[in-house]
């Protein structure tokens, strides 16, 4: 008897959060079951351990889509775990062993982000980021309208210094499970020389390279990032 269709869970990066993926659910409507992560943004091993969490919670096969540093998280959460069928990562981080997200954001010229960044000390140690509002829409989703950006800047989640600097354990996942990319090559966080690096070296089935897109195209173009996650359904179903 074959596997039922994959549930479809969705992991948001660093400066978003779960709501960043409202269009791309309504676009895919309800023929496909989908859940978006509340990602903790804390640290890697940490993180990666919730979505592990969700996943055996859900109980059958899911597909892990990634945004941004969620890409380091789907690639640490998937490895060694048979009921994950593909890996999409949509403008994110595809690491390998010992990466982390800031290594690979700076593996290549380009990225603005850390001019923009805000940050303070939290009580268990260290310090976490956040993009000042006041630079959020340049930065991370120019081509998002002026009233979307005001509101995912002050609904962003910041992220750990710590989370950023951790680097992948163990093998990657995207080395064993079928792939998809999707980025813009307007990505002033992560630079699209890096995304094609990352794609490049992972073979995926599938590649987009939107022109124009920024670094939050699930918002400002979220039927290309639908499409891909159709596609790895039907690649794995």
């Amino acid at each position: 008897m074959p596997d039922p269709q994959p549930t479809i869970v969705l992991v948001h990066g660093a400066f978003a959060e779960s709501a960043s993926w409202n269009g791309v659910l309504e676009r895919m409507g309800a023929a496909y079951d989908s859940v978006a992560v509340a990602n903790p943004l804390r640290s890697l091993a940490g993180d990666a351990e919730y979505v592990r969490d969700v996943v055996r919670g859900i109980g059958g096969p899911v597909i892990l889509v990634g945004h941004s540093y969620g890409g380091m998280v789907i690639t640490q959460a998937a490895a060694g775990d048979t009921s994950v069928r593909a890996l999409v990562y949509v403008n994110a981080f595809a690491p390998d062993t010992g990466e982390s997200a800031l290594s690979l954001s700076g593996k290549f010229p380009g990225s603005t982000l850390a001019d923009t960044l805000v940050q303070y000390p939290v009580s268990t140690g260290g310090n976490e980021v956040a993009i000042a509002q006041d630079r959020y829409h340049a930065q991370f989703c120019a081509d998002a309208s002026g009233d979307m950006a005001a509101l995912m800047a002050r609904t962003q989640r910041p992220i750990t210094e710590q989370a950023l600097g951790d680097q992948l354990t163990g093998d990657p996942a995207w080395r064993s499970l079928p792939s998809w990319f999707v980025f813009g090559d307007l990505d002033k966080n992560i630079p699209v020389e890096a995304h094609r690096f990352m794609a490049e070296r992972a073979n995926p089935r599938g590649q987009r390279e939107v022109v124009g897109g920024s670094h939050a195209m699930a918002v400002a173009d979220p039927s290309e990032v639908a499409e891909s996650i159709i596609e790895a359904v039907r690649g794995v179903s």
